[in-house]
This record gives C-alpha cells, structure tokens and sequence, in this order.
C-alpha cells in the first residue's frame, strides 16, 4: 500500500510542523532584531530567514531523502561514534538541557509574571512550570496524535492570535523602518547577523528531530515508497516555510516600526509585552500570555515526543518511550526554573558549536547525489568544520573561560580566519574540507568504490 495525500492532509502535517517549530523564541528573536537592526532590517530578516526558515526546510528535506532511520543514521555517514556523539549531543540541547526547558521559562517570563505577586517569583515559576511541562508531558504520551493535537487544534488558535497582533502593526505601525536607529553590530554585516541571529530559534538543529516525526506522520497515513515521502515532505514543508517567512517578516517590521514610539527593548520579550500593551491595553497582557503559552506549548509537546523517541532508538535496551519522556520533562522542568537569562547564555557556546556541523551535515545530504553519498567527503569536510566550530564554541564561552590566557592565545589564531568576527569563521574551511574528501574520492580508487 503507498497513498498519495490530499492536500489537506498535507497541510495538517505542514501545519504540525510549524507548529513545533514556532516556538516563544521565534516570536521574541525577530522582533528584538528589528528594533535593534532598525533601517537595516531588510537585510537583518533575509539572514535571519535563511538560517531559521530556510535550513530547517533541509533538515527535514535531508531525513526525508536520506532514507536513513533519523539523525543518528545520517550522523553515521561520519562514523558510528560521531553519529552517537552527535545525535546525544544535538537532541540533549534541543530537549532538556536547553530549547525544551526555555519553553516554560519563556511562557512564565513573557506571558504570566505579570499575573503573579511580586516576592513569589521563584514558586510562582516552580508552580507554573510543573503544569505547563505536565500538560506537554499528557500531550506526548500520544505521539500518534500530534497532528491532530498540534495541526488542528493548538497551531490555527495561535495563527489566528498572531495574526490580530500583526494587524495591528500593519494598519497602526509606531513609526517607519526607515527612520529606525541602526544598531552597531548591524552597521556593517546586517545580514551576517541576522544570519547567526537565527541560530538562537534552534530549529536548524530542530529539524533534523522533527524529520522524523514527520516522516512517521507520513507513513502512518500509508505513505511507503522513498520517492513519495520525499514529495509529501516538500510539500508539508513548504506549509511550514510560507507560513514561517510571513511571521519572521511581519515581526521584524512590529521591532523596527515600534523604535516610533518605544526604546530599545534589553530584550525580545520586554519589547513584545510592551507592544502588545500599546496597542491593546490591559487586554494585552492576556493576549500575550496566550499566545506566548500555545506557541511553546506545541513546541514543548514536540520536543518531548522526539527526543524520547530518539533516545529509544539509540538505546533500545535501557528505558521505554514512556521513561524517557518522563525523565527528560523532569529535567526540564528542573533547568527551566534557573531562569531564561541563564539558559540563554549558557545556550550560546553550545549552539554556535553545534550549528556549523548541523548546516555541514544537512548540505552534505542535500547533494549527495552529486557524489553518491561518498563517506569520505562527509569526513573530511566535517571534521575539519568541528576544528572551527570548537572555536566558535570558546569565543562564546563565558567570560571567564573565553579571556582565561590560553583561551585567548587559541582565539587569536582563530581571529585570523576570514568572518572569523561575524561568527562565521568555519564557512571557508568548511568548503575546503569538502574540495579535499572529492580529490581524495577521485584519487583513491578505494575510497571511490
């Protein structure tokens, strides 16, 4: 049995997997980029755009045609204790260590703290968050109904709050994009940043989880043959990217536009809330505080199926489907309640480590038809990525370890590779690597059978 899928039914699962992706951070981000990339936000979204809207695209595309059985499959092409490494890695960072426990502090921080006494932060916080990740937890017990929890019922209640706050911004905005105040790390390289700026969504990293999810979504509804998942997964896809680039934009606009009438915001969120407020009042805060909860609702549900699923599939021997979601909604919630500042910088060094080799591995697969999936090239071109990603990684360490002596005398060596200073220093060597493993593919008649 192979069915092709109607376009509802493709749309459903698109609309899931928007869902999943859209968290509170890909509200927050967008919007404290345009007021601080003001004139330049043109090209400030463009970057952002490519790196949260367009690489997450690959990642699901790349699992969808590798016809692999996940990340670890994919990661594998490197070597077995890569694909492990990897996988863990990856999946610990989008799920319990950081992505997942960011969504209750977000929902808390952003939505509700206004709703609580002052003095009873930290209980408040304690209370909120053992319900939110307990509802996520209900949610993901059921992973064969995440199209129907997350496409059907969560997403359109978002989309249709999200879209009366855009609105608003299009038919009163504050001010005008060009008039906006340009930041200094956007003078010169607006969408350099804006590019590493989408790094912070993790959903480049996301997508290769939530590929998954998908290709199981796809295969529940009798979708078989290689050739018609990947066509499903383009179309689903492009549900999640049109609906993606239109938000990204608009948010950005509301941040630039807002610089008319509000001052830069320390963050995303603060800049949100007072937005919301200005154009709705004390309904506002309500407002918010929903659409803030579904938006990482749907991604807590997500991260939580496909992190337990993976470690399942990883560790087949150890604990159930239903041990692991529980064990990692435990720690989550546990981090969450450290608050939202310090999981964003302890996040940071993480993510610019992880995201080259994420963008490596997801480029590799794309073209591998090119060179037929030759392991080699996924060699040499990933490692010689990881010897810079490494240093993208100290740069962005604390700051007692980043200017420690040692540090700083590696980090000076680092500096005098080309976009070393935009953060994107392993781009050049990346490509080098690659141009290496295909001499060493047409060369060794070993490596090219």
């Amino acid at each position: 049995m192979n069915k092709k899928l109607t376009f509802k039914e493709n749309f459903f699962i698109g609309s899931m997997l928007f869902g999943m992706f859209f968290g509170a951070g890909n509200l927050i981000f967008p919007v404290h980029m345009g007021q601080e990339a003001g004139a330049s936000s043109l090209l400030a979204a463009i970057g952002f755009i490519v790196t949260a809207t367009g690489l997450p695209f690959l990642g699901v595309l790349a699992i969808g045609i590798s016809d692999s059985n996940g990340l670890r499959g994919l990661a594998s092409r490197i070597g077995k204790k890569w694909g492990y490494f990897f996988t863990a890695l990856l999946y610990l960072t989008i799920g319990p260590f950081f992505a997942y426990p960011r969504t209750g502090t977000v929902s808390y921080e952003i939505g509700l703290s206004l709703f609580f006494p002052k003095g009873y932060e930290k209980i408040s916080l304690l209370i909120f968050t053992i319900i939110f990740f307990g509802i996520s937890l209900a949610f993901a017990l059921k992973p064969g109904k995440l199209v129907v929890f997350i496409g059907k019922v969560l997403n359109p209640i978002f989309l249709v709050l999200m879209a009366i706050m855009i609105l608003a911004t299009i038919f009163h905005p504050m001010g005008k994009v060009a008039l906006g105040e340009v930041q200094d790390t956007y003078q010169k390289f607006a969408f350099f940043k804006g590019f590493t700026e989408g790094y912070n969504t993790m959903d480049a990293l996301s997508s290769l989880a939530f590929g998954v999810l998908v290709t199981d979504a796809l295969k529940r509804l009798g979708v078989e043959k290689p050739k018609e998942v990947t066509k499903s997964t383009i179309k689903t896809g492009l549900v999640s990217v049109i609906l993606m680039i239109v938000i990204y934009s608009f948010l950005t606009y509301m941040g630039a536009t807002s610089l008319g009438k509000l001052a830069l915001s320390e963050n995303g969120g603060i800049a949100l809330a007072e937005i919301s407020r200005h154009y709705f009042g004390g309904f506002g805060n309500i407002l918010l505080a929903v659409l803030v909860a579904i938006a990482c609702l749907k991604t807590a549900i997500g991260l939580t199926s496909s992190c337990a699923e993976a470690f399942v599939e990883m560790f087949p021997n150890s604990l159930s489907y239903r041990s692991y979601a529980i064990l990692f909604t435990v720690l989550g919630c546990a981090i969450a309640n450290v608050g939202l500042t310090k999981i964003i910088a302890l996040s940071i060094p993480v993510l610019m480590f992880l995201y080259p080799l994420a963008i490596v591995l997801i480029v590799l697969t794309m073209f591998s038809g090119f060179y037929k999936g030759n392991y080699i090239i996924y060699k040499t071109t990933t490692y010689v990525t990881l010897i810079f990603a490494i240093g993208e990684f100290l740069k962005n360490a604390p700051v007692q370890i980043a200017e420690s002596a040692p540090v700083s005398a590696v980090l000076n060596l680092y500096a005098k590779v080309p976009f070393y200073e935009i953060g994107m220093g392993w781009v050049i060597p990346a490509l080098i690597g690659a141009l290496l493993g295909i001499i060493l593919m047409v060369t060794n008649k070993k490596a090219r059978s």
